[in-house]
């Protein structure tokens, strides 16, 4: 039955409503819709074109509509200083003018041209019509003398004033023209530190985790090279590379702070001071939390750490046993303050530490008696 309804719906050539209802659908015996290709790139083509002549067309009329309102105002103005007496030089000038402004009708008209004709002006012309007066005037639209050299527009100075909201704009002053995001983990990142020939980071955070980046060698998947816990569970504080790049500075949460090489191999690890002394002095190393540390910019083997106890100490690579000397940061009453911060100068002959009462108090570093400001 169904063969026989679709050769029937097909010798018809119509679609069968009893082969529809049969079938479930309609659509039999229609003809799928074709398209003309060619007809219609060209029907585009033409479009185009008309597109493109009327552009050219209406180009035309602007230009022939500018050199008409360029040639009547000469024109009138001649014809009113040829009418007016003693004024045949002035006559020349602006014909020679208008003869130029008609062979040069596109370029752009300069300021000096309307200066001779101020200057060529003389009492005869103030007897002019007021034609003439409105015909100076469409003149000035197109004409005028040159600005003074120092005259500003508003436009100007509100532009000035949008570049140097730019320039005081730290960000702008960066010279960044690319930008990647490193990924360090999930939790803060507390601590940076960049090689000094800038080839090199390291990165360390609250996930007790040091990462170390190479700039070079990192692919599109901007992975660590090498990621490691040197002080076990203590949040990383400080990170720093020594002046020559060879070694890392790692200060954490512990008492104890570390030297690593450029690899993150451990090079030497400061000693434990005795809690049960009361004289810092006296202590071999610190006793309570470290807050910072940092490197002795000329000598690559010193370096300085503060921490909660009350101390700044300085040490040597390669003695671990002992700091090298202590500051001991005092209030106005006397009484022991917590550095949170410490460096040193520029030369490194001076020794500086940020308190927890707010001073900052610098001693000299071969002096570790009293501040010297």
């Amino acid at each position: 039955l169904l063969s026989s309804l679709v050769t029937d719906a097909e010798m018809l050539g119509t679609p069968d409503p009893e082969l529809a209802a049969t079938m479930g659908f309609s659509g039999f015996g229609k003809k799928a819709r074709t398209f003309d290709l060619e007809a219609m790139f060209e029907q585009t083509r033409r479009t185009a074109v008309e597109r493109s002549r009327k552009v050219l067309e209406a180009r035309e009329r602007e230009k022939d509509q500018t050199e008409k309102e360029f040639r009547i105002p000469c024109t009138d103005s001649s014809a009113s200083a040829s009418s007016a007496a003693g004024a045949g030089s002035t006559l020349t000038e602006r014909e020679a003018v208008c003869s130029e402004s008609e062979d040069n009708s596109n370029e752009v008209l300069s300021g000096p041209s309307m200066q001779s004709q101020s200057s060529a002006k003389g009492p005869a012309e103030d007897t002019d019509d007021d034609d003439d007066d409105d015909d100076d005037d469409d003149d000035e639209e197109f004409i005028g003398p040159p600005l003074p050299p120092g005259f500003k527009d508003s436009d100007d100075d509100n532009d000035n004033d949008d570049t140097e909201e730019e320039d005081n704009n730290p960000v702008k002053k960066i010279p960044d023209s690319h930008e990647i995001t490193l990924q360090h983990g999930t939790k803060t990142v507390s601590a940076l530190g960049l090689d000094p020939s800038g080839a090199r980071l390291i990165t360390g955070g609250y996930d007790y985790d040091v990462k170390f980046w190479d700039f070079a060698g990192m692919d599109a998947s901007l992975q660590a090279f090498r990621s490691l816990q040197p002080c076990e569970c203590h949040q990383i504080k400080s990170l720093q590379y020594s002046s020559t790049g060879d070694v890392i500075l790692v200060v954490s949460g512990n008492s104890q702070a570390k030297v690593l090489d450029r690899d993150g191999f451990p090079v030497m690890e400061c000693i434990k001071g005795d809690q049960y002394i009361v004289d810092m002095t006296n202590t071999k190393g610190h006793t309570a939390m470290l807050n910072s540390g940092c490197w002795h910019p000329k000598i690559k083997e010193e370096f300085l750490t503060c921490s909660n106890d009350g101390t700044v100490r300085t040490w040597d690579v390669n003695n671990e046993k002992k700091h090298k000397s202590v500051f001991k940061p005092r209030s106005v009453q006397g009484k022991r303050v917590i550095p949170t911060t410490c460096t040193y100068s520029r030369d490194g002959k001076l020794i500086a530490a940020g308190c927890q009462d707010g001073s900052i108090q610098i001693w000299d570093r071969n002096m570790s008696v009293s501040p010297v400001f």
